[in-house]
């Protein structure tokens, strides 16, 4: 561990400012107002304290702030993971500032949520989508467990539409990828041809496709004699295969992190590790945090307005409120101009 005294002495308060000036030059608004209400407990608890300076946080702080946490606010074990995993990367930005010593961040307790118990809830946070990204991004850059986790994060598509993309089906020049309904050569999308549309991608994930294509990419073709995006030794990926690296590589294991109750099996279903549809999931509710209106998140996962809001819409009350807020705010200030 860091010394104290090789840290740079920083009071909680201005260390929340500077991170959150850090998520708004790469972040929108509504990602940074989530940061902004998920870090203030840490501050309070601080102030509470007298723990003036960031340098003196302890492990044994973040387990009683934790506790403290959940009786103040009452809250659930699903809220709380979500906050104690944006302390997570709070904390690790701020070891990046010399504001705390480096692994402080790993004595951070993200609660464990039993499967059973969370299944309707479970997905994966965008803090969680972010942090994973950046990993597999520094470590593992165009891998196919790389592809992978981005295809599915930032498009929100079934496991079952990226199992169906072909190399002729990326249009990566003009910033999206084609999903064709193709039942008679053994691809198919979950609503058959209602599911077939263009799907817009980021320069990021394009750029990151052509270096997986060019460099990582098993050239093979499938039974059908097309060309897969994502192939294996045999052909095209399975989706069997698709779900087992999903969960191989949200385990916390996978990145050299403590995994309680890990079992080594073939399927590396580790309890913290998600599957694809809480990726999905997770996509959606970011997508919808974002403040993308419905009928558009709607369309691009191709799932209906009543579906979406029954199944994958993951926001919390808090988040639901400081966006009719922000829209009020707009509101009263064109009826102002």
């Amino acid at each position: 561990m860091t010394a104290n005294h090789d840290l740079e002495p920083i009071d909680p308060s201005t260390a929340r400012e500077l991170y959150l000036d850090h998520k708004a030059t790469h972040c929108t608004e509504a990602t940074v107002q989530g940061h902004h209400y998920r870090t203030k407990h840490i501050v309070s608890w601080c102030e509470e304290n007298g723990i003036d300076n960031l340098n003196d946080l302890t492990g044994r702080h973040l387990h009683e702030f934790r506790l403290w946490h959940m009786e103040e606010h009452d809250i659930n074990q699903l809220s709380l993971r979500q906050h104690m995993c944006t302390l997570r990367v709070f904390l690790k930005w701020a070891a990046s500032i010399e504001a705390v010593p480096p692994n402080l961040y790993d004595k951070v307790m993200v609660p464990q949520v039993g499967r059973g118990e969370r299944h309707r809830d479970d997905m994966l946070e965008t803090d969680e989508a972010e942090e994973l990204l950046e990993y597999l991004w520094k470590y593992h850059f165009a891998s196919r467990q790389h592809v992978i986790l981005a295809l599915l994060w930032e498009t929100g598509i079934r496991v079952g539409a990226a199992h169906s993309i072909d190399l002729d089906d990326l249009y990566l020049e003009e910033g999206y990828i084609d999903l064709v309904h193709r039942p008679d050569e053994g691809t198919t999308l979950k609503n058959g041809k209602t599911g077939e549309r263009p799907v817009a991608i980021t320069d990021e994930l394009a750029g990151l496709l052509a270096e997986y294509i060019e460099h990582s990419r098993i050239d093979r073709v499938d039974d059908a004699g097309r060309e897969p995006l994502i192939t294996s030794e045999r052909g095209r990926l399975s989706r069997a295969s698709y779900r087992r690296i999903v969960y191989q590589t949200t385990a916390p294991c996978f990145r050299d992190e403590p995994c309680p109750d890990c079992v080594d099996t073939a399927d590396r279903k580790c309890p913290e590790a998600v599957s694809p549809h809480a990726i999905r999931r997770g996509s959606i509710t970011h997508y919808l945090t974002e403040d993308v209106p419905t009928e558009v998140v709607s369309d691009r996962m191709n799932v209906s307005r009543d579906v979406l809001d029954q199944h994958y819409d993951r926001r919390s009350d808090e988040v639901k409120l400081e966006q009719r807020r922000g829209y009020l705010r707009i509101s009263d200030r064109l009826r102002t101009e």
